[in-house]
């Protein structure tokens, strides 16, 4: 067996020195980065180089569960929308068309897993054609603004799911009669899952108070949306989604729509989109396509 001489306290010293300055310029080459982001808030907003990947709630329908980084802000918007619906669950000869221009979604982080949202319905024109008798009705204006906090429980930062809660309120904000005049809400728990060769999967459930059409009362509606996207080419992005909206009355019919679209991300804080949503029931909108875009601050 071979055995090792004590070594030198002059030999101890100066590969400690050396490991000392290696040491130095190893950090001296790498700036200094604080694990905990939760120092970061509206006031103190998150560094350039601590931000997370631009993540938004449009254009599908299934919202995201990850927050806007904080102190900063995010606009999402139509920059135009159509909707046409012929095949109605009432089965009478209604054609209905609508247009919205430039409602926004407008998005302030609070800390880092907590944003503000604020909804703008900036201008709608709809137009109704009842041909059974004769009557073709037209309504623009402003419409019902809704205010929504996301709170992000986990996997905002990476990881192989993320998870958030979406409380809601809908004010009767609507002019001309664009909207139906009522306070409405509801809370929207939505998911990402990190699936294997580089596909997302989004899953969304959704529980809403809305009034009745009656007028009577309030009824409860649930909500459920799956989406899967993927990289097509380059930066662009496609995606394809399922949506169902079911009612807790007999008055209002399942809606049902088919949903994909296209996503390019032309810079790292700004993104382009455009899809279309296909109706599968009668009581959804025929066809609604749609161009949008996204810009964070």
């Amino acid at each position: 067996m071979q055995y090792f001489r004590n070594p030198n306290p002059l030999h101890q010293l100066l590969a400690s020195g050396l490991l000392c300055l290696m040491s130095f310029a190893a950090l001296a080459s790498e700036p200094f980065i604080e694990k905990d982001k939760s120092i970061y808030h509206v006031l103190n907003p998150t560094p350039h180089e601590r931000m997370r990947e631009l993540s938004t709630d449009r254009p599908d329908k299934t919202e995201s569960p990850y927050t806007v980084d904080a102190g900063h802000f995010q606009l999402e918007m139509d920059l135009v929308n159509y909707s046409y619906d012929r095949y109605n669950s009432s089965h009478v000869d209604i054609r209905a068309e609508s247009f919205n221009f430039a409602a926004a979604n407008f998005k302030v982080g609070l800390c880092n897993n907590v944003d503000l949202q604020v909804i703008v319905p900036t201008y709608n024109t709809t137009r109704t054609d009842d041909r059974s008798i004769g009557n073709i009705r037209n309504n623009s204006g402003f419409g019902d603004v809704t205010a929504r906090t996301k709170i992000n429980f986990w996997g905002n930062d990476g990881g192989p799911t993320a998870f958030g809660v979406m409380p809601f309120v809908k004010f009767p904000t609507a002019q001309s009669d664009l909207g139906n005049g009522a306070y409405e809400g509801g809370i929207i728990f939505p998911l990402a899952v990190q699936l294997p060769h580089e596909w997302q999967m989004g899953l969304m459930t959704e529980f809403d108070l809305n009034k009745d059409e009656s007028g009577g009362g309030h009824h409860a509606e649930f909500i459920n949306s799956i989406t899967f996207s993927h990289q097509l080419i380059g930066d662009v992005d496609g995606y394809a989604e399922f949506f169902s909206s079911v009612a807790a009355t007999s008055a209002k019919d399942w809606v049902g729509t088919i949903d994909v679209g296209l996503v390019y991300a032309l810079t790292e804080n700004v993104q382009l989109d455009a899809g279309i949503n296909f109706g599968i029931t009668r009581a959804a909108d025929d066809f609604n396509p749609f161009m949008g875009i996204t810009i964070r601050f």
